[in-house]
């Protein structure tokens, strides 16, 4: 970046040529102009940081020349001088955007700090600006959170794959956020004006989920009282995410990976070919070619969907990211809360810090909803998050899997504080499935839900 140059706009030469002096003296590139004018075709030709323009001159004055330039080039600083001063005129030249107003005759030892405070300001401005850029980009990457490497690492990816319709596979343990990877690389593509529709695989019996992705015309099973469009249609254009790929069934499987061939499948119960236009990213927490070699995943299925793959880490593997995670959930649960909670205490970082967090980002953000609820002050506290405290130690080798599995479920239970449907997100179970475990553990959640 070369020196910053500056322009002296005033009808009187000596004005001219004794700024121009001083500023060349201290290493600015310095132009004169004798009218707004001339000021305004230099600017058309020459690029320049700073201008010191006369509010008294013939033809086009001061003000209307200042309204001209921040109309034309916004982000040049503009100094008003005049002999003449008064309140209106400095009121009207700051209402425009002028960066300062000066009196004549001007005193040359505050001509360089106001230069360079003036500069420094523009600097944070074009800042800012990119600052803006960055958070709005940020927020299109749908709250994923992390400075860390392997974070690094999973945005280069999505940002590679994004331009592209190739199939994408994200892989990573429960609670890595492996959905907020597939609504970014949605985002940032070229169908992010088209929906974005996903459909949890393990949530459906197969002929439910039958239903669900391909939809079913009016009395083609008892109870389909009309016709409905399935999650296939409804993405026309835009992006299916398929999560839990791994529990669908072999017959899904081979439907499935037909209409990934031939981008047309029929509603249950339907006789005409629909054809769609869509792209397909996939996630799951198994390892699938285990699948494969166990024989309950279609092969020809994972390197249709595996094009691409993208490993989320879980957070055991960039704990950096766990003081910014935190802040973030803190802010948003504040906010939503209506509390005013500015911050997490050094001590009670640290015990985040030093948490397993077996249920990856998911289980810290319920962590840190469950210590807004509770913290009374504006800052959370190891006393907020006790109940991370009352974790049991790891069970010993000689223990029995029924009981290590009870002891698990009621940990993570009562760290909910009884609320079912988020213990059984942060175990990767169904609620229907949690209920089973309770009732036959003999186990009671401390809550309503």
């Amino acid at each position: 970046m070369g020196q910053p140059s500056i322009l002296v706009v005033d009808d009187e030469f000596a004005v001219q040529q004794a700024l121009k002096a001083w500023f060349s003296k201290s290493g600015y590139e310095t132009h004169t102009a004798d009218s707004g004018e001339a000021a305004l075709s230099k600017l058309e030709e020459v690029p320049f940081d700073v201008v010191f323009l006369d509010i008294m001159m013939p033809g086009l004055n001061g003000i209307e020349t200042l309204e001209e330039i921040k109309k034309r080039y916004p982000s040049t600083i503009v100094v008003m001088m005049t002999a003449y001063a008064s309140i209106e005129s400095a009121v009207e030249a700051m209402k425009l955007g002028a960066g300062d107003y000066l009196v004549k005759p001007l005193d040359p030892d505050l001509l360089d700090p106001l230069v360079a405070r003036l500069l420094k300001y523009r600097e944070l401005l074009q800042e800012n600006v990119l600052l803006r850029d960055q958070i709005s980009r940020m927020i299109r990457f749908e709250n994923l959170v992390g400075k860390s490497d392997a974070m690094q690492a999973v945005y280069t990816m999505i940002r590679d794959v994004a331009g592209s319709d190739a199939s994408v596979l994200i892989t990573g343990e429960t609670g890595t956020g492996k959905e907020l990877v597939a609504k970014a690389i949605h985002a940032v593509s070229p169908r992010c004006e088209a929906p974005f529709i996903p459909i949890n695989c393990g949530a459906f019996p197969e002929h439910l989920l039958e239903s669900e992705l391909f939809g079913h015309e009016k009395g083609a099973f008892t109870g389909a009282a009309f016709a409905r469009k399935g999650r296939l249609e409804l993405c026309s254009g835009g992006t299916l995410f398929l999560d839990e790929i791994g529990e669908i069934t072999p017959r899904m499987q081979v439907d499935l990976l037909r209409v990934l061939e031939d981008k047309r499948f029929f509603r249950v119960g339907g006789e005409r070919p629909i054809e769609v236009d869509f792209r397909v990213v996939a996630a799951t927490n198994r390892d699938l070619q285990k699948a494969i070699q166990d024989g309950t995943f279609r092969a020809d299925l994972y390197y249709r969907l595996n094009v691409v793959s993208i490993q989320v880490p879980p957070l055991r593997q960039r704990t950096d990211d766990i003081p910014l995670l935190a802040q973030h959930f803190l802010d948003r649960f504040s906010r939503e809360t209506n509390k005013n909670i500015d911050s997490i205490s050094r001590e009670a970082m640290e015990l985040l810090c030093s948490q397993p967090w077996q249920g990856n980002v998911r289980e810290l953000q319920n962590a840190i909803e469950r210590a807004v609820v509770v913290c009374k002050k504006r800052q959370v506290d190891v006393a907020d998050l006790a109940f991370l405290q009352c974790s049991a130690a790891m069970p010993s080798a000689d223990q029995a899997l029924e009981q290590v599995i009870r002891e698990h479920i009621q940990r993570v239970l009562k760290a909910q504080g009884g609320n079912i449907s988020k213990a059984a997100q942060v175990l990767a179970i169904h609620r229907s499935t949690l209920h089973k475990k309770l009732k036959e553990y003999g186990l009671e959640p401390e809550g309503k839900n």
